[in-house]
Protein backbone atom coordinates (compact mmCIF):
# COMPACT_ATOMS: atom_id res chain seq x y z
CA UNK A 1 0.00 0.00 0.00
CA UNK A 2 1.14 3.29 -1.20
CA UNK A 3 1.40 6.65 1.01
CA UNK A 4 -1.35 7.96 -0.90
CA UNK A 5 -3.43 5.18 -0.63
CA UNK A 6 -3.02 4.86 3.22
CA UNK A 7 -3.82 8.62 3.32
CA UNK A 8 -6.39 8.83 1.33
CA UNK A 9 -8.37 5.66 1.40
CA UNK A 10 -8.50 4.76 -2.19
CA UNK A 11 -6.95 2.79 -4.70
CA UNK A 12 -5.06 4.08 -7.91
CA UNK A 13 -3.76 3.38 -11.34
CA UNK A 14 -1.07 6.25 -10.42
CA UNK A 15 -0.44 8.73 -7.56
CA UNK A 16 -1.00 11.71 -9.71
CA UNK A 17 -4.31 10.46 -10.84
CA UNK A 18 -5.49 9.87 -7.52
CA UNK A 19 -4.56 13.20 -6.27
CA UNK A 20 -6.93 14.57 -8.64
CA UNK A 21 -9.50 12.45 -8.24
CA UNK A 22 -9.24 12.91 -4.13
CA UNK A 23 -9.05 16.88 -4.86
CA UNK A 24 -11.97 16.78 -6.83
CA UNK A 25 -10.12 19.46 -9.49
CA UNK A 26 -11.75 20.40 -12.54
CA UNK A 27 -13.09 17.95 -14.74
CA UNK A 28 -10.33 19.23 -17.44
CA UNK A 29 -8.30 16.47 -15.84
CA UNK A 30 -9.82 13.56 -16.80
CA UNK A 31 -10.63 11.78 -19.49
CA UNK A 32 -14.39 10.57 -19.33
CA UNK A 33 -16.28 9.15 -22.40
CA UNK A 34 -19.48 8.02 -22.66
CA UNK A 35 -21.62 5.00 -24.28
CA UNK A 36 -25.34 4.36 -25.05
CA UNK A 37 -25.78 0.48 -23.83
CA UNK A 38 -28.65 -1.75 -24.03
CA UNK A 39 -30.09 -2.91 -20.81
CA UNK A 40 -33.68 -5.06 -19.52
CA UNK A 41 -36.24 -2.33 -17.39
CA UNK A 42 -38.03 -3.69 -14.47
CA UNK A 43 -40.78 -4.71 -16.11
CA UNK A 44 -39.05 -6.78 -18.51
CA UNK A 45 -39.43 -4.47 -21.91
CA UNK A 46 -35.89 -3.52 -23.60
CA UNK A 47 -34.42 -0.09 -23.16
CA UNK A 48 -30.50 1.86 -22.98
CA UNK A 49 -28.65 3.44 -20.69
CA UNK A 50 -25.99 5.38 -20.73
CA UNK A 51 -22.37 4.60 -18.90
CA UNK A 52 -18.91 6.25 -18.51
CA UNK A 53 -15.65 5.16 -18.70
CA UNK A 54 -12.53 6.77 -18.09
CA UNK A 55 -9.06 6.55 -19.93
CA UNK A 56 -8.70 3.23 -18.11
CA UNK A 57 -12.05 1.68 -19.56
CA UNK A 58 -13.32 1.66 -16.14
CA UNK A 59 -16.95 2.34 -15.45
CA UNK A 60 -17.15 6.23 -13.28
CA UNK A 61 -19.64 8.28 -12.53
CA UNK A 62 -21.03 10.36 -15.29
CA UNK A 63 -20.43 14.09 -15.01
CA UNK A 64 -23.35 16.81 -14.69
CA UNK A 65 -24.10 19.76 -15.48
CA UNK A 66 -23.00 21.34 -12.42
CA UNK A 67 -26.62 23.09 -11.82
CA UNK A 68 -28.70 19.90 -10.73
CA UNK A 69 -27.72 20.80 -6.65
CA UNK A 70 -28.00 18.32 -4.26
CA UNK A 71 -31.55 17.85 -3.86
CA UNK A 72 -32.22 16.30 -7.27
CA UNK A 73 -32.55 12.55 -7.93
CA UNK A 74 -30.69 11.56 -10.84
CA UNK A 75 -30.87 7.59 -12.27
CA UNK A 76 -27.58 6.03 -13.13
CA UNK A 77 -27.29 7.89 -16.76
CA UNK A 78 -27.11 10.87 -14.77
CA UNK A 79 -30.69 12.34 -16.21
CA UNK A 80 -33.18 13.61 -13.84
CA UNK A 81 -35.83 11.13 -12.40
CA UNK A 82 -39.48 11.61 -12.65
CA UNK A 83 -41.65 12.92 -9.93
CA UNK A 84 -44.03 9.19 -8.36
CA UNK A 85 -47.31 8.83 -9.28
CA UNK A 86 -49.55 9.96 -6.38
CA UNK A 87 -49.98 6.18 -4.85
CA UNK A 88 -46.20 6.14 -3.91
CA UNK A 89 -46.13 9.87 -2.44
CA UNK A 90 -44.36 8.88 1.15
CA UNK A 91 -43.71 5.57 0.03
CA UNK A 92 -40.03 5.76 1.40
CA UNK A 93 -41.53 6.18 5.25
CA UNK A 94 -43.96 3.34 4.48
CA UNK A 95 -41.66 0.88 4.06
CA UNK A 96 -40.06 1.21 7.29
CA UNK A 97 -43.38 1.00 8.53
CA UNK A 98 -44.24 -2.01 6.32
CA UNK A 99 -41.50 -3.84 4.78
CA UNK A 100 -39.82 -6.53 7.15
CA UNK A 101 -43.18 -7.40 8.78
CA UNK A 102 -45.79 -10.33 8.51
CA UNK A 103 -47.83 -10.43 11.78
CA UNK A 104 -49.93 -13.27 12.57
CA UNK A 105 -49.42 -15.06 9.32
CA UNK A 106 -47.10 -18.15 7.87
CA UNK A 107 -46.11 -17.20 4.30
CA UNK A 108 -43.88 -18.75 1.58
CA UNK A 109 -43.01 -16.74 -1.89
CA UNK A 110 -41.42 -18.63 -4.68
CA UNK A 111 -40.52 -16.79 -7.73
CA UNK A 112 -38.91 -18.08 -10.90
CA UNK A 113 -38.21 -18.16 -14.70
CA UNK A 114 -38.15 -20.21 -17.39
CA UNK A 115 -35.92 -20.49 -20.05
CA UNK A 116 -38.13 -19.18 -22.82
CA UNK A 117 -38.40 -15.60 -20.13
CA UNK A 118 -41.77 -16.77 -18.45
CA UNK A 119 -41.59 -15.33 -14.86
CA UNK A 120 -43.61 -17.49 -12.73
CA UNK A 121 -44.61 -16.19 -9.00
CA UNK A 122 -46.44 -18.43 -6.50
CA UNK A 123 -47.29 -17.53 -2.85
CA UNK A 124 -49.58 -19.13 0.07
CA UNK A 125 -50.65 -17.24 3.42
CA UNK A 126 -51.48 -19.19 6.14
CA UNK A 127 -53.45 -16.89 8.89
CA UNK A 128 -52.86 -18.02 12.64
CA UNK A 129 -56.12 -16.38 14.12
CA UNK A 130 -58.58 -17.55 11.11
CA UNK A 131 -57.03 -20.46 9.97
CA UNK A 132 -57.62 -19.53 6.18
CA UNK A 133 -55.04 -20.26 3.83
CA UNK A 134 -54.31 -18.19 0.80
CA UNK A 135 -52.87 -19.29 -2.15
CA UNK A 136 -51.67 -17.41 -5.72
CA UNK A 137 -50.26 -18.28 -9.11
CA UNK A 138 -49.10 -15.42 -11.73
CA UNK A 139 -47.13 -15.86 -14.86
CA UNK A 140 -45.70 -12.89 -16.40
CA UNK A 141 -44.21 -12.82 -20.24
CA UNK A 142 -42.89 -9.97 -22.08
CA UNK A 143 -42.82 -9.32 -25.66
CA UNK A 144 -39.42 -6.93 -25.73
CA UNK A 145 -39.46 -6.17 -29.25
CA UNK A 146 -43.01 -4.86 -29.31
CA UNK A 147 -43.11 -3.22 -25.45
CA UNK A 148 -45.77 -5.52 -24.26
CA UNK A 149 -46.29 -7.44 -21.04
CA UNK A 150 -48.94 -10.62 -20.42
CA UNK A 151 -49.33 -11.26 -17.20
CA UNK A 152 -51.71 -14.50 -16.25
CA UNK A 153 -53.36 -14.72 -12.33
CA UNK A 154 -55.27 -17.28 -10.47
CA UNK A 155 -55.79 -17.47 -6.70
CA UNK A 156 -57.53 -19.61 -3.82
CA UNK A 157 -60.64 -17.31 -4.29
CA UNK A 158 -60.83 -19.23 -7.50
CA UNK A 159 -60.70 -15.79 -9.25
CA UNK A 160 -58.71 -15.28 -12.72
CA UNK A 161 -56.82 -12.14 -13.70
CA UNK A 162 -55.46 -11.22 -17.46
CA UNK A 163 -53.25 -8.00 -17.40
CA UNK A 164 -52.03 -6.74 -21.03
CA UNK A 165 -49.52 -3.95 -20.94
CA UNK A 166 -47.90 -1.55 -23.57
CA UNK A 167 -45.29 0.87 -22.68
CA UNK A 168 -42.99 3.41 -24.00
CA UNK A 169 -44.15 2.50 -28.13
CA UNK A 170 -47.81 4.84 -28.33
CA UNK A 171 -45.44 7.29 -26.45
CA UNK A 172 -42.71 7.65 -23.92
CA UNK A 173 -42.85 7.64 -20.91
CA UNK A 174 -46.60 6.14 -21.98
CA UNK A 175 -47.62 2.79 -20.43
CA UNK A 176 -50.91 1.48 -21.04
CA UNK A 177 -52.42 -1.63 -19.05
CA UNK A 178 -56.08 -3.35 -19.43
CA UNK A 179 -56.95 -5.31 -16.58
CA UNK A 180 -59.88 -7.69 -16.60
CA UNK A 181 -60.98 -10.44 -13.58
CA UNK A 182 -63.26 -13.00 -14.06
CA UNK A 183 -64.95 -15.45 -11.00
CA UNK A 184 -66.38 -18.44 -12.61
CA UNK A 185 -68.58 -19.75 -9.36
CA UNK A 186 -70.55 -16.29 -9.61
CA UNK A 187 -69.87 -15.13 -13.12
CA UNK A 188 -68.60 -11.69 -12.01
CA UNK A 189 -66.48 -9.92 -14.21
CA UNK A 190 -64.55 -6.52 -13.68
CA UNK A 191 -62.54 -4.57 -16.18
CA UNK A 192 -60.06 -1.71 -15.71
CA UNK A 193 -58.33 0.62 -18.17
CA UNK A 194 -55.15 2.67 -16.74
CA UNK A 195 -52.97 4.63 -17.86
CA UNK A 196 -49.46 6.44 -16.60
CA UNK A 197 -47.20 8.63 -17.62
CA UNK A 198 -44.01 10.64 -16.66
CA UNK A 199 -41.41 12.96 -17.31
CA UNK A 200 -38.28 14.80 -15.38
CA UNK A 201 -41.67 17.39 -14.45
CA UNK A 202 -44.61 15.41 -14.15
CA UNK A 203 -46.08 11.91 -13.45
CA UNK A 204 -49.85 11.52 -14.17
CA UNK A 205 -52.16 7.90 -13.87
CA UNK A 206 -55.58 7.02 -14.43
CA UNK A 207 -57.70 4.53 -13.76
CA UNK A 208 -61.27 3.84 -15.65
CA UNK A 209 -63.51 0.73 -14.12
CA UNK A 210 -65.16 -0.64 -17.43
CA UNK A 211 -68.15 -1.11 -15.30
CA UNK A 212 -71.47 -0.65 -17.96
CA UNK A 213 -73.63 0.53 -15.56
CA UNK A 214 -71.37 3.70 -15.29
CA UNK A 215 -67.65 4.03 -14.80
CA UNK A 216 -65.38 5.28 -11.98
CA UNK A 217 -63.47 7.95 -13.44
CA UNK A 218 -59.92 8.14 -10.95
CA UNK A 219 -57.21 10.78 -12.11
CA UNK A 220 -54.17 11.88 -10.20
CA UNK A 221 -51.15 13.71 -11.16
CA UNK A 222 -47.93 14.72 -9.33
CA UNK A 223 -45.67 17.70 -10.30
CA UNK A 224 -42.07 18.04 -8.97
CA UNK A 225 -39.75 21.14 -8.99
CA UNK A 226 -36.34 21.42 -7.37
CA UNK A 227 -37.43 18.86 -5.12
CA UNK A 228 -40.75 19.52 -3.77
CA UNK A 229 -43.50 17.71 -4.82
CA UNK A 230 -47.44 18.43 -5.43
CA UNK A 231 -50.56 16.31 -6.05
CA UNK A 232 -54.24 16.31 -6.53
CA UNK A 233 -55.82 12.90 -6.84
CA UNK A 234 -60.29 12.85 -8.03
CA UNK A 235 -62.33 10.69 -8.47
CA UNK A 236 -65.92 11.04 -10.90
CA UNK A 237 -68.14 8.39 -10.13
CA UNK A 238 -70.67 9.28 -13.08
CA UNK A 239 -73.63 6.66 -11.78
CA UNK A 240 -73.96 8.91 -9.18
CA UNK A 241 -72.99 12.13 -11.05
CA UNK A 242 -70.63 13.42 -8.49
CA UNK A 243 -66.93 13.35 -7.49
CA UNK A 244 -66.46 10.43 -4.84
CA UNK A 245 -62.80 11.27 -3.72
CA UNK A 246 -60.72 14.41 -3.40
CA UNK A 247 -57.25 14.18 -2.30
CA UNK A 248 -54.20 16.34 -2.45
CA UNK A 249 -50.85 16.36 -1.39
CA UNK A 250 -47.58 18.54 -0.69
CA UNK A 251 -43.87 17.05 -0.01
CA UNK A 252 -40.29 17.28 -0.65
CA UNK A 253 -37.88 14.60 -1.55
CA UNK A 254 -34.37 14.24 -2.09
CA UNK A 255 -31.88 11.02 -2.11
CA UNK A 256 -31.48 10.57 1.84
CA UNK A 257 -34.73 12.83 3.06
CA UNK A 258 -38.64 12.90 2.20
CA UNK A 259 -41.22 14.80 3.87
CA UNK A 260 -45.37 14.24 2.83
CA UNK A 261 -48.22 15.25 3.55
CA UNK A 262 -51.68 14.53 2.69
CA UNK A 263 -55.53 15.51 3.00
CA UNK A 264 -58.16 12.99 1.86
CA UNK A 265 -62.03 14.24 1.09
CA UNK A 266 -61.00 17.55 3.64
CA UNK A 267 -61.13 15.56 6.69
CA UNK A 268 -58.72 12.83 6.67
CA UNK A 269 -55.07 14.31 7.84
CA UNK A 270 -51.29 12.67 7.30
CA UNK A 271 -47.83 13.11 7.07
CA UNK A 272 -44.50 11.28 7.11
CA UNK A 273 -40.98 12.21 7.37
CA UNK A 274 -38.16 9.47 6.43
CA UNK A 275 -34.68 10.19 6.28
CA UNK A 276 -31.68 8.12 5.82
CA UNK A 277 -29.40 8.76 9.05
CA UNK A 278 -26.37 6.57 7.39
CA UNK A 279 -25.40 3.95 5.38
CA UNK A 280 -27.20 0.78 7.82
CA UNK A 281 -30.13 3.49 9.18
CA UNK A 282 -33.24 4.05 7.58
CA UNK A 283 -35.64 5.97 10.01
CA UNK A 284 -39.38 6.98 9.95
CA UNK A 285 -42.19 9.12 11.49
CA UNK A 286 -45.72 8.53 10.28
CA UNK A 287 -48.76 10.54 11.76
CA UNK A 288 -52.32 10.35 11.09
CA UNK A 289 -55.65 12.02 12.24
CA UNK A 290 -59.22 12.60 11.31
CA UNK A 291 -61.12 15.75 11.66
CA UNK A 292 -63.82 15.57 14.24
CA UNK A 293 -62.03 12.93 16.35
CA UNK A 294 -59.13 12.83 18.92
CA UNK A 295 -57.90 9.87 17.95
CA UNK A 296 -54.32 10.51 16.64
CA UNK A 297 -52.51 7.71 15.53
CA UNK A 298 -48.40 8.61 15.27
CA UNK A 299 -45.83 5.58 15.38
CA UNK A 300 -41.84 5.90 14.75
CA UNK A 301 -39.95 3.18 12.95
CA UNK A 302 -36.57 2.16 11.96
CA UNK A 303 -34.38 -0.18 10.24
CA UNK A 304 -30.68 -0.90 10.75
CA UNK A 305 -28.98 -3.23 8.39
CA UNK A 306 -26.51 -5.71 9.90
CA UNK A 307 -24.56 -6.16 6.95
CA UNK A 308 -25.66 -7.10 3.47
CA UNK A 309 -27.16 -10.01 4.37
CA UNK A 310 -29.42 -8.98 7.35
CA UNK A 311 -31.33 -6.64 8.52
CA UNK A 312 -33.27 -5.57 11.99
CA UNK A 313 -36.81 -3.59 12.12
CA UNK A 314 -38.78 -2.08 14.75
CA UNK A 315 -41.71 0.34 15.01
CA UNK A 316 -44.08 1.66 18.10
CA UNK A 317 -46.80 3.89 17.65
CA UNK A 318 -48.57 5.78 20.49
CA UNK A 319 -51.11 2.69 21.43
CA UNK A 320 -47.96 1.30 22.65
CA UNK A 321 -48.23 -0.93 19.64
CA UNK A 322 -44.47 -2.34 19.28
CA UNK A 323 -43.41 -4.53 16.03
CA UNK A 324 -40.12 -6.11 15.68
CA UNK A 325 -38.61 -7.87 12.62
CA UNK A 326 -35.58 -9.61 11.64
CA UNK A 327 -34.53 -10.08 8.05
CA UNK A 328 -31.89 -12.62 6.71
CA UNK A 329 -30.22 -13.81 3.56
CA UNK A 330 -30.02 -17.63 4.34
CA UNK A 331 -28.33 -17.94 0.66
CA UNK A 332 -28.56 -16.27 -3.01
CA UNK A 333 -32.66 -16.39 -3.72
CA UNK A 334 -33.56 -17.68 -0.32
CA UNK A 335 -34.82 -14.88 2.41
CA UNK A 336 -36.08 -15.82 6.05
CA UNK A 337 -38.39 -13.16 7.86
CA UNK A 338 -39.16 -13.45 11.61
CA UNK A 339 -41.70 -10.88 13.24
CA UNK A 340 -43.54 -10.04 16.13
CA UNK A 341 -46.24 -7.77 17.24
CA UNK A 342 -46.37 -6.86 21.16
CA UNK A 343 -49.07 -4.83 22.84
CA UNK A 344 -47.09 -3.34 25.48
CA UNK A 345 -50.36 -1.92 27.28
CA UNK A 346 -51.28 -5.25 27.63
CA UNK A 347 -48.20 -7.31 27.54
CA UNK A 348 -49.80 -10.01 30.13
CA UNK A 349 -53.09 -10.44 28.53
CA UNK A 350 -51.43 -11.86 25.84
CA UNK A 351 -52.71 -11.62 22.18
CA UNK A 352 -49.36 -11.25 20.73
CA UNK A 353 -48.64 -12.08 17.02
CA UNK A 354 -45.48 -13.71 15.28
CA UNK A 355 -44.86 -14.38 11.56
CA UNK A 356 -42.79 -16.02 9.77
CA UNK A 357 -41.85 -15.74 5.67
CA UNK A 358 -39.86 -17.43 3.14
CA UNK A 359 -39.01 -16.01 -0.25
CA UNK A 360 -37.08 -18.09 -2.84
CA UNK A 361 -36.25 -16.58 -6.43
CA UNK A 362 -33.37 -17.69 -8.54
Amino acid sequence: MSIFEYLFGVNYKTGSEGILQTLKLPKIFAVVTQETIPCLRDDGTLGEKIICKNEYGERVDCPTDGDEGDNEDFNFSGKKMAPPYYADLGKKANDVFSKGYHFGVFKLDLKTKSESGVEFSSGITSNQESGKVFGSLSSKYAVKDYGLTFTEKWNTDNTLATDITIQDKIAAGLKVTLEGTFAPQTGSKTGKLKTSFSNETVAINTNLDLDMAGPAVDVAAVLKYQGWLAGANTQFDTQKGKFSKNNFAFGYQTNDFALHTNVDNGKNFGGSIYQKVSDKIDCGVSMRWTAGSADTLFGVGAKFALDADASLHAKVNNKSLIGLGYQQKLRPGVTLTLSAAIDGQNFNAGGHKVGVAFELEP
